[in-house]
């Protein structure tokens, strides 16, 4: 069913793609406005430079871990704010290091659960955060958690208080657990192994890549041999295990890895405000609307 191509959807579809208002406007009507399919008509006809899925990242706070001494369980959790500022105060730093604590001693694994909770004072993780707002004067929200249970260990790292990583791994190997969670942090890998990429997604790409090379005028046997070197390349950059170390590019992590006789089993990365968009105000736009009342 053909959808309205709206301003707002030709926004969007340019902050994902990089491309130009008209052929972002033709790609949309194109689709019947199915944005997805937009995308991949612009990266099959190169005017696609970039499909940005993780969204822009546009709200301020925290990312938060407590970690079980044993280091077999570890709680995660994103707090929002309006401002850099307050996430900075010493007030919303402590309820969100005290949400933390209480997520993982309860070893709930999502935020209602969460907000229900009761703290060392006697109120709700909930009422606790309802104070913070009267008192901060901001809109604050617990956005999302996670809780990560491991057999072996548990490692950790936080980039300031913006991103952050936990990761499931086989040997108790602290040092190795960082330089894992410090290349996450850096390399944002989506996926562990390709083993984890769903055919769909490999599916999507192999076409996208077929019709680039067809229409570039290469015959269809090369133009297949030219689609697995592509989809090869692609796997490497979005898994884990493909990607060059970043502390030895020489190296891909997953021969670390093997040298070191651990695996990944799994892992989460937080970043603040990623996927969110934040509202923009065009002030002479606002002065303009209110001359002409």
């Amino acid at each position: 069913m053909s959808q309205v191509v709206t301003a707002a959807l030709v926004k969007e579809l340019r902050e994902r793609t990089s491309g130009g208002m008209l052929e972002c406007k033709k790609a949309l009507d194109a689709s019947g406005g199915d944005i997805e399919a937009a995308i991949d008509a612009m990266r099959t006809s190169g005017q696609a430079k970039a499909a940005k899925k993780s969204g822009r990242i546009a709200a301020e706070g925290v990312i938060v871990i407590c970690v079980s001494e044993d280091r077999k369980a570890a709680f995660m959790a994103e707090v929002n704010c309006e401002t850099d500022f307050v996430a900075r105060d010493e007030s919303f730093k402590k309820f969100a290091d005290m949400l933390v604590k209480c997520g993982l001693k309860a070893g709930v694994d999502n935020v209602e659960k969460l907000l229900a909770l009761r703290t060392d004072t006697g109120k709700t993780v909930a009422e606790a955060r309802e104070e913070l707002v009267v008192k901060i004067g901001e809109n604050i929200q617990v956005r999302r958690v996670v809780l990560m249970q491991s057999e072996n260990h548990i490692a950790h790292y936080l980039h300031g208080a913006r991103i952050g990583v936990l990761v499931n791994l086989s040997v108790d190997n602290d040092e190795l657990g960082k330089d894992i969670a410090m290349h996450i942090v850096a390399s944002s890998p989506q996926f562990v192994s390709d083993k984890d990429v769903a055919a769909a997604v490999i599916e999507r790409e192999k076409a996208i890549y077929l019709a680039q090379a067809i229409e570039s005028g290469k015959p269809q046997a090369i133009a297949e041999k030219m689609v697995t070197g592509r989809l090869q390349k692609f796997l490497g950059e979005i898994t884990l295990l493909g990607q060059p170390f970043v502390k030895n590019p020489d190296i891909t992590v997953e021969t670390l890895l093997k040298n070191q006789k651990a695996e990944v089993k799994s892992f989460v990365r937080f970043a603040v405000g990623e996927g969110i968009e934040k509202e923009t105000t065009d002030f002479a736009a606002e002065v303009a609307a209110q001359v002409r009342k």
